[in-house]
């Protein structure tokens, strides 16, 4: 019987130094964790929303929650792509996140307050690593921030738009 001999993987080289893929794989861990948390803030309010803006309100949660969990994946696989691990932990995004839990049950309008500033915090995250992501001609990695702020600033925008007196 042979042993199996353990084959080495290439070291990765699709053009961006190792430094600068790290440095780009924490900024996206950071989107990742903001986003996630988003995500789950977003998720929580659609489940909990009352009043009279219930149904309309509802609905706009779940149509954001589902965008916002599919977009985890692509920043997860980007990532990966890059030759580093996602975040995946409750613990982690906790430590990453810059959007902090929101506690209890707030009324409508403060739902939407608080997603309006989770929305705007998301989008900062994103925007911070525009400069490393250019500096190291990561154009698959700008094309991915430039769809999340996209959505992040338009989603920001809307309910904003229901605030409005």
């Amino acid at each position: 019987m042979s042993k199996k001999q353990a084959v080495s993987l290439p070291a990765i080289d699709i053009g961006i130094s190792a430094k600068d893929r790290e440095r780009i794989a924490k900024g996206l861990s950071a989107l990742l964790a903001d986003s996630y948390t988003l995500y789950l803030m977003t998720h929580n309010f659609h489940w909990n929303v009352t009043g009279p803006q219930f149904n309309s309100l509802h609905a706009m949660f779940m149509a954001q929650y589902t965008e916002q969990w599919n977009a985890l994946d692509m920043i997860a696989e980007r990532i990966r792509a890059l030759g580093f691990p996602a975040p995946g932990t409750y613990k982690e995004y906790v430590k990453l996140a810059s959007i902090k839990e929101v506690e209890g049950v707030p009324s409508a309008d403060d739902m939407v307050r608080h997603l309006v500033v989770a929305q705007e915090t998301t989008a900062r995250t994103a925007r911070k690593l525009f400069a490393a992501v250019n500096e190291a001609n990561d154009q698959p990695t700008a094309d991915l921030l430039t769809q999340r702020l996209d959505v992040h600033e338009k989603t920001a925008w809307m309910l904003r738009s229901l605030l409005a007196a």
